[in-house]
This record gives structure tokens, sequence and C-alpha cells, in this order.
């Protein structure tokens, strides 16, 4: 059930996203385009009531409970930044915005935006930990919340890895290719 209500949050994030930008620069509906992006969030409570209810009932801690609080977490430390990304392209495109700015590619800026996404991800990993650390106590068995534990484990190695490879762009800056 669970899976269905990630994958479900997942296109409704997206749903509400497009749908909301649609109304603002398409429509030129700046309310409603604004009520659509603030029920944006909103999807990611129901996955959260949902995984709460799943676990309530007994059941036993899956990974698609693991999935969701990866999910919150990602949601919560790259959701307005994702919601931004797709405004500025709309308002580029549909209402004579702005050209939205690429993303440094090298030298020291590239090491700079490389630094604040690992951040983005401590981030993403410290709000899911925390749920999926919470969902170990909310259930009170670790054997019946052992996926719960063992999913922060594998994010925290992940993590450990994303680390070292953001920032060895400190160190080794990209150069410009000599043409």
């Amino acid at each position: 059930m669970i899976y269905g209500v990630v994958v479900g949050c997942e296109i409704g994030f997206w749903i509400f996203l497009l749908a909301g930008l649609a109304c603002r620069y398409l429509l030129r509906r700046p309310r409603l385009g604004g009520a659509l992006l603030i029920c944006v969030p909103m999807v990611d409570v129901i996955l959260l009531m949902a995984s709460i209810i799943d676990l309530r009932q007994g059941a036993q801690a899956s990974f698609a409970d693991a999935l969701a609080a990866i999910y919150l977490g990602v949601s919560v430390a790259w959701g307005h930044s994702t919601i931004r990304w797709a405004d500025t392209r709309f308002a580029h495109r549909f209402a004579g915005g702005p050209a939205p700015l690429r993303r440094p590619r090298y030298g020291p800026e590239h090491a700079d935006h490389e630094r604040r996404q690992w951040a983005r991800h401590l981030l993403a990993w410290t709000v899911g930990c925390l749920l999926l650390l919470g969902g170990v106590a909310f259930v009170g068995d670790i054997q019946r919340a052992a996926t719960l534990v063992g999913a922060a484990g594998t994010w925290t190695i992940i993590l450990a890895i994303d680390f070292l490879i953001s920032f060895s762009y400190t160190l080794f800056p990209r150069r410009v290719p000599q043409r």
C-alpha cells in the first residue's frame, strides 16, 4: 500500500506544481496558481500520515516506509528549490521572464555549488533519519523496524560518499577545457 502512496505522492507533487505554474503563467490566474502551489507540500503530509497509519496498524516496517521517510527528507531539502527552478523556467518560457542562470561548471564557483548541494543532502539526511528513527520509536520493536535502521545506515554511507565527491572539487577544482 505504501509503495502506491509514495508513487501517488510523487505524481501529485508534479501535478500540483505544473498545474500551479500553468495557472500562474498560461491562464494568467496567479492566485489560483499560488493556491495550487501551496498544495505541493500537502502531498508530503499525506505520505507521512499514510506511513504512520501503516505502522500504527501493526505492520512490520518495510522498505516502503523507509522510502517514505527518505522522500520526505528530500522534499524538505530540495522541494522549494525545485519549485523555484520550475517557476523560473516557466516565467522565462511563457511570461517573458529573464533567462534562468546556469549552474557553474568550472572553478571555485562549481566547488561552492557542490558544497551547497551537499549541505542540502545533509539536511535531507537529517530530516529523513529523524523520521526513520521516529518510526523505530513509534513501532517500539527493533526487530519489526530493522528495515528503517538499515535504510538509515545505507543512507549514511551514501552521504559520506557524496561528501567525498562534493568536497573533492574544493581541493581539485574542475578546469575549463582547453580548446
